[in-house]
């Protein structure tokens, strides 16, 4: 790789991902468990990382929404995972979740400023 030729994967490829990811948890949840704040979570959160994803692929200096809505579900799941010590599904979102608000953080320091 070139020195400067930027990142293999586009951050906001990852954010689709991760959207999907998240919607699909919920949906999981809703399945396995019949929950519907699980259902419900999961389709609001995914959509919001969805949302923050497009807005990355638009101008990449645009994380806010993205980086407000993996750092609340990396909080929230975070507390789950701790509280209950199941990786599935609280541990893998707020994993997930973690890495993805150190993706960002990563790209706002090494971004250049206006």
């Amino acid at each position: 790789m070139q020195k400067g030729s930027g990142p293999l994967v586009p951050l906001h490829y990852l954010g689709f991902g991760y959207a999907a990811l998240v919607a699909t948890a919920g949906i999981i949840g809703y399945a396995k468990a019949d929950s519907v704040p699980s259902l419900v979570a999961g389709l609001f959160f995914g959509s919001l990382s969805g949302l923050g994803a497009y807005q990355i692929s638009q101008d990449p200096r645009n994380v806010w929404v993205f980086l407000a809505t993996s750092r609340t579900l990396a909080g929230i799941m975070g507390m789950r995972f701790y509280n209950s010590g199941k990786f599935m599904p609280a541990g893998l979102i707020a994993g997930a979740s973690l890495l993805m608000v150190a993706k960002l953080g990563i790209s706002v320091l090494s971004s250049p400023h206006l």
